[in-house]
């Protein structure tokens, strides 16, 4: 699909020469994973590794010739006691086999250690300015984001993913992620009850979900979809945050408050199990037949 014309409708004339649409059954087997919930209300997947049939996912998307674009923020300490790691895994692991674009969103260039890269991955490096508190950061990384979907990204890739820098890539991120709207399961929240769930409780903030409202509860240190997508979660998200702050009211979890309610009222059509975005400090791995990513130990006392 050219970059030009992403925005087409699935409606459009087929070429001969272009594939026909995947169907979810094609591709999707959730009656293999039995003992997890693998499918949402609204008839979405949850890809838990064993649920999805990878050679026919990767000729399809072979066939489409798709670039896959992964937004990463490291700034200060960030910068310099995660990104290397975070940087050498996504190379090996991250979109294997098809070509990709690292957005890397750094205050200090110069710091930047070479990472040799395969021909399919372009590493592209921009400039960020600083945050003295990491909240503000947070912040203001959906305005930055969508900016910079609008000025290039939409033109340069098909899907995107926006993550966390303290993070590692244990395992294969492949082309079963990709979706037209992808969250991320949290790992401490998944097998508790929306009451449970983190989310905002003020009702004067934009982010406010009631209790025993809502439906899973989703990290913000994983997110992606279409470029068009991502950018209204972004969008949404940023304006949520700025209402808030014209109020005086600060969402718990910043960023993530407002990514959940933007989920809450836009259903994802894909969400990601908690192998693509593990904590190993739990202790409970009953789930999990393959770590996809996992959380890095944070240095607290550095940043």
């Amino acid at each position: 699909m050219g970059k030009v014309e992403m925005w087409k409708g699935v409606d459009q004339l087929k070429t001969p020469q272009q594939p026909r649409e995947l169907q979810l059954s094609d591709w999707f087997k959730p009656r293999r994973r039995p003992h997890v919930k693998t499918v949402t209300d609204w008839f979405a997947p949850i890809v838990w590794e064993g649920t999805y049939h990878k050679s026919v996912l990767e000729d399809y998307y072979e066939k489409k010739n798709i670039t896959v674009g992964l937004v990463v923020f490291a700034l200060g300490r960030y910068l310099d006691n995660y990104l290397e790691k975070f940087l050498s895994s996504a190379e090996k692991y991250f979109m294997a086999g098809h070509k990709s674009i690292f957005y890397i969103m750094v205050d200090n260039s110069s710091k930047l250690l070479w990472i040799e890269v395969t021909p399919l991955h372009t590493f592209k490096v921009f400039g960020v300015q600083g945050r003295e508190r990491w909240q503000d950061l947070s912040m203001m990384r959906m305005k930055i984001i969508g900016e910079h979907i609008v000025s290039h990204i939409q033109h340069e890739v098909d899907f995107l993913f926006c993550m966390d820098v303290d993070q590692v890539f244990e395992n294969y991120f492949g082309v079963e992620t990709l979706g037209e709207s992808v969250a991320q399961l949290h790992a401490w929240f998944y097998k508790k009850s929306a009451s449970d769930f983190n989310y905002e409780r003020q009702p004067a903030s934009t982010a406010f979900i009631p209790f025993n409202m809502g439906d899973f509860y989703y990290h913000a240190a994983i997110f992606g979809g279409t470029p068009l997508q991502v950018l209204k979660l972004t969008q949404a998200c940023d304006k949520g945050m700025l209402q808030d702050k014209t109020n005086g009211i600060e969402a718990v979890w910043r960023e993530e408050s407002h990514l959940n309610k933007y989920f809450f009222l836009n259903k994802p059509t894909k969400i990601l199990s908690p192998e693509y975005c593990w904590d190993n400090s739990l202790k409970d791995y009953s789930d999990i037949k393959a770590v996809k990513i996992s959380w890095q130990n944070r240095l607290h006392d550095l940043i």
